[in-house]
């Protein structure tokens, strides 16, 4: 017998109790559930299976942020391989349902990602799920948008130092660092910043970049650097941080009339090095889009490993 989408029980679970139940799936983000529900980054109302009798078919998660107060993205999303699911047609019904109950009609689908193993392709079992659910997300909206390298300087790595081509200070303001960030949207090979500046200008991509991230880290500011010629002159800007999960490089870029000229490896190991003096520093997480091939050789040639990938796509209500 094939199990369809109308065989099941779809429903949010009935708190942290059953997360047992929802874990029946492995992933990534697993062991972080307790600690996001914890700081009020995941809701156990947000959390969705799909169960036919005691089986567990299916399950997705919304997360959002400190200050938000609806969902941010969608980062879980799993259903069984088994030849007697249509997955595609479940993971359908099951997105519908939960989409339905938790997200406002006047709201827009919030980004999906996908945390994947590095050279996920190779896996049959992983690429056949990646292929259903996209499959299943484009039917409810959602269009791929961008994948992304996840790397990791992991822990004892020799790190490199910047050399003495350019000078680093702090930021003197907000303003001087959207400055920076409006002037490096020129050329960017960042997929997310390429879609909004179908319909922004670069001042509201900037803006809105720093609000939605930037803005909310409670590290401080003054690890932020400017990057600046002998003579004052700025080159580009690193904001190195620490998320709610890891020390990060949260930002890294070179102002456009001064690419290609080494200047991104200086930028990237100040930023490493403002990180181990602040104590930070165990390992560095960072990251970058699949296309952005200079700055993957960046991280590569400063000794970050590729941890895993992430795929991302964006919805719009059908």
């Amino acid at each position: 017998m094939t199990v369809l989408s109308n065989d099941l029980t779809i429903r949010p679970l009935a708190g942290s109790e059953e997360l047992s139940l929802f874990d029946r799936f492995p992933y990534l983000l697993n062991e972080a559930f307790p600690r996001d529900i914890a700081d009020g980054r995941r809701r156990p109302s947000w959390m969705w299976v799909a169960l036919h009798g005691d089986r567990l078919i299916g399950r997705l998660s919304w997360w959002c942020r400190p200050q938000d107060d609806a969902p941010f993205l969608l980062d879980v999303f799993d259903v069984v391989d088994s030849p007697d699911v249509d997955r595609i047609d479940v993971a359908r019904h099951l997105l519908r349902t939960a989409s339905a109950a938790t997200l406002a009609p006047d709201a827009g689908l919030p980004e999906f990602l996908r945390f994947l193993p590095a050279g996920w392709r190779e896996d049959p079992a992983e690429a056949s799920m990646v292929r259903d659910l996209m499959k299943a997300l484009e039917g409810e909206g959602y269009s791929p948008l961008a994948e992304r390298l996840r790397f990791e300087l992991p822990a004892g790595t020799p790190a490199p130092r910047p050399g003495g081509r350019l000078r680093f200070r702090e930021i003197e303001d907000t303003d001087e660092i959207l400055g920076l960030m409006t002037r490096a949207l020129e050329g960017t090979l960042d997929a997310h910043d390429r879609a909004d500046l179908r319909d922004k200008s670069t001042e509201e991509v900037a803006a809105a970049n720093f609000a939605d991230e930037f803005a909310e880290y409670t590290t401080p500011r003054s690890w932020w650097r400017v990057a600046t010629l002998p003579d004052g002159e700025p080159v580009g800007f690193v904001i190195p941080a620490r998320n709610a999960y890891h020390p990060i490089i949260a930002y890294i870029a070179v102002l456009p009339e001064h690419r290609g000229h080494g200047h991104i490896d200086d930028l990237l190991a100040e930023g490493g090095r403002v990180l181990r003096e602040e104590g930070e520093a165990e390992y560095v997480r960072a990251a970058t889009d699949l296309g952005n091939g200079p700055m993957a050789a960046a991280f590569r040639r400063a000794g970050y490993e590729v941890l895993s990938e992430l795929l991302t796509m964006t919805g719009e209500r059908p």
